[in-house]
């Protein structure tokens, strides 16, 4: 029995703000052993927290049966050792990793109206002090429980939400608790507010809960939906089944982001190099200052705008900047039609717009073009002109090769980036990695014309959920699109068309987890999809993509294979759900390595891996077929990868809803659609 005597060295308080629970990225339930019901306020939660076998609790829930906190009654451990208390239910508590304490209080309402379920993560659990039998548990090891499982508990959900909409898609995230056996599922269908016509989404993922690389994440359904209207409200219905039960229906009303505009009807003050710095100093929100004609120096913007009322600062023809243009914990800008030779860097100001530009990168300032290293959101990158310093040879390829600047960094939630054109950098459009990568989810990469990337072209780094890089054109990069890792995902790359890739197609590396691969062509020399991680890739998914290789080098120390058709030894297969895909290679062969399985044939590849229905494809496939880059030092111009009208790769998907419902039949095997119209790439 647990004592319910409160002493200063017992007892310490918690914030009562209920935005100390939103900001809270794990609110583990649980509350404590030792603690005084009565000084439990009428937020719920999170209100005194006390100890558990003499140790210190770390989280804590359910005091005097106070209402939950935002997030319902179910709620995630962390993957290290937690000392959780809870003192009353009804609650779902999955401990997460690690080696869990876990105490349950003693209070009077503790009947069959609050249940009280623990779900054991990986490591070994212990449940100590309670006062009543807990309804159910389910671990890999509990010791103490009163009613011990192995079978999987029913799955608790939490909200739907829609974090940071941009213009054209909506992030989804479902948080669930007890899904053990990963059996639920969530479909989704959506329609603009008004309307009576529903559409079908693509199914949300089920998204294992785990951690890599320091980051963490609690188990959740998690997709998107794409192609929407910018500044327009949808309704979205996501219903989940699980066949262990209980089954559950969320709706919400989710609005996309309207593309920035000025103010209308703003008022128009002119700024010349010598009065640039006065007109800055005196700009309001709504202001668009005009930089006219002539040679500025770098300059930092030190106001900010409102939503609604941002301030402009445009150029006029002839207006360049010699510099950095700084703008640093803003918000509500807008920098536009500008030369700038030097950089434009936005170091955690939101909603940013930057469009219109041509930035010719410095050495001085790193190379760089539009970049924040630190976190920002919402911002709107959209029609530039980079060029970077990168020459295009072998000693630039690589990591540690000869190459210098990212064209465009960003970091934090919301981001748009579209139809830009950058080239000759390091890294074509990246996102922050490491410790600098806070909050990277919801992030839009769309449209881009990438050229002689001396490392990758897009580097989808260290997301958590929800990026999207599509329908962007690739041609001269050491890797085409990097996903290293993704943080459970999922990580979309959707129509994405590659061409002269010096190594790897896709870098998903360091422990990926929940990449997504859509109706993606890829033609380069060495492997076609080829995957030398030495860690794990699991929860991949991939359909309707179309990869050719050929004869492989290699190139500043970096082979990129022989030329197979899918080599992936580090593929967790039970994990993946890889099919309908196109694969060849310019060497004859058909071989590989998918997981555990080397194949030999294109029978052996269907019969003995997921891709049961894949097609074989040749360079044929294309109306104008390309050469094999096997030289990937050479300086190709980009080429036309739409498909012949023979072609194998024609009505041979999948279809899939929200991504292909346009095609006529059964749609086709890469990014662009036979008699379909090649996307705008680059600026508008």
């Amino acid at each position: 029995m647990m004592s319910r005597r409160t002493t200063p060295n017992t007892k310490f308080q918690i914030q009562r703000a209920r935005a100390a629970f939103t900001a809270m990225s794990l609110l583990v339930v649980a509350a404590g052993c030792e603690y005084d019901p009565s000084s439990v306020g009428d937020i719920g939660g999170l209100e005194s927290l006390g100890s558990c076998a003499g140790t210190t609790a770390t989280l804590g829930f359910g005091y005097n049966g106070a209402v939950d906190p935002p997030g319902g009654t179910f709620h995630t451990g962390t993957s290290g050792d937690d000392v959780i208390v809870i003192a009353n239910g009804p609650v779902t508590v999955d401990a997460g990793g690690g080696d869990d304490l876990i105490c349950i209080g003693a209070v009077a309402d503790h009947g069959t109206s609050s249940p009280i379920t623990i779900v054991g993560g990986p490591g070994n659990d212990t449940i100590i002090g309670s006062s009543r039998t807990v309804e159910a548990c389910f671990a890999e090891s509990i010791t103490g429980c009163d009613t011990g499982s192995t079978s999987a508990p029913p799955t608790s959900s939490g909200p739907l939400s829609a974090p940071h909409p941009t213009m054209e898609n909506l992030s989804l995230l479902w948080n669930t608790v007890g899904d053990a056996n990963g059996n639920s599922t969530v479909t989704v269908r959506y329609r603009e507010f008004g309307s009576g016509t529903w559409l079908t989404a693509l199914p949300l993922r089920n998204v294992p809960g785990g951690s890599n690389e320091g980051f963490s994440w609690s188990s959740r359904h998690a997709g998107s939906i794409f192609g929407l209207r910018p500044g327009t409200s949808y309704v979205v219905e996501a219903q989940l089944v699980d066949p262990d039960g209980p089954n559950d229906v969320r709706t919400i009303t989710a609005t996309t982001r309207a593309v920035p505009a000025a103010m209308p009807g703003a008022p128009i003050r002119a700024a010349t190099p010598s009065s640039l710095s006065s007109v800055l100093g005196t700009a309001q929100p709504g202001d668009v200052i005009e930089l006219g004609s002539g040679s500025y120096s770098g300059f930092s913007i030190n106001r900010s705008g409102t939503p609604g009322r941002p301030i402009v600062v445009r150029g006029l023809p002839g207006a360049a900047v010699n510099g950095e243009i700084g703008v640093f914990g803003r918000s509500d800008i807008h920098i536009e039609n500008l030369t700038v030779n030097g950089r434009i860097r936005f170091n955690g100001s939101d909603n940013m717009s930057i469009t219109g530009n041509t930035v010719n990168a410095a050495a001085g300032l790193g190379g760089h073009g539009i970049i924040t290293f630190t976190r920002a959101e919402d911002s709107y990158i959209a029609d530039n002109t980079i060029n970077g310093l990168t020459v295009w040879q072998e000693s630039s390829l690589g990591a540690s090769g000869d190459n210098i600047g990212e064209g465009i960094l960003v970091a934090g939630p919301g981001h748009v980036i579209e139809h830009n054109r950058v080239r000759a950098m390091r890294d074509g459009i990246s996102f922050a990695e490491d410790s600098g990568a806070v909050d990277q989810f919801s992030i839009d990469v769309l449209r881009n014309d990438i050229s002689e990337a001396g490392d990758d072209g897009v580097e989808a780094d260290f997301c958590s959920h929800n990026c999207r890089v599509i329908d962007n054109r690739l041609t001269n990069t050491f890797v085409a699109f990097s996903a290293q890792p993704s943080l459970g995902g999922p990580t979309y790359f959707v129509r994405n068309t590659a061409f002269n890739v010096g190594h790897v197609a896709f870098k998903l590396y360091r422990g990926s987890q929940g990449d997504v691969l859509l109706h993606n062509t890829v033609v380069k020399g060495g492997d076609a999809f080829g995957i030398y991680a030495g860690r794990t890739v699991s929860e991949l998914y991939m359909r309707n993509n179309l990869l050719i290789g050929g004869p492989g080098d290699s190139f500043n120390g970096f082979s990129n294979g022989s030329g197979r058709v899918f080599a992936v030894a580090d593929l967790d297969a039970g994990s993946a759900d890889v099919d309908f895909d196109g694969l060849g290679s310019t060497t004859g062969a058909f071989s590989g390595r998918f997981g555990s399985v080397q194949f030999n044939s294109f029978a052996q590849f269907r019969a003995n891996t997921t891709e049961n229905n894949a097609t074989q494809v040749t360079l044929d496939v294309f109306a104008a077929p390309p050469p094999i880059p096997i030289d990937a030092t050479t300086l190709f111009s980009p080429r036309d990868l739409r498909l012949a009208s023979s072609s194998a790769a024609i009505n041979a998907g999948t279809p899939l809803p929200n991504i292909n419902e346009s095609a006529a039949g059964a749609p086709d095997l890469g990014a662009i659609e036979r008699g379909a119209t090649p996307p705008a790439y680059g600026p508008r």
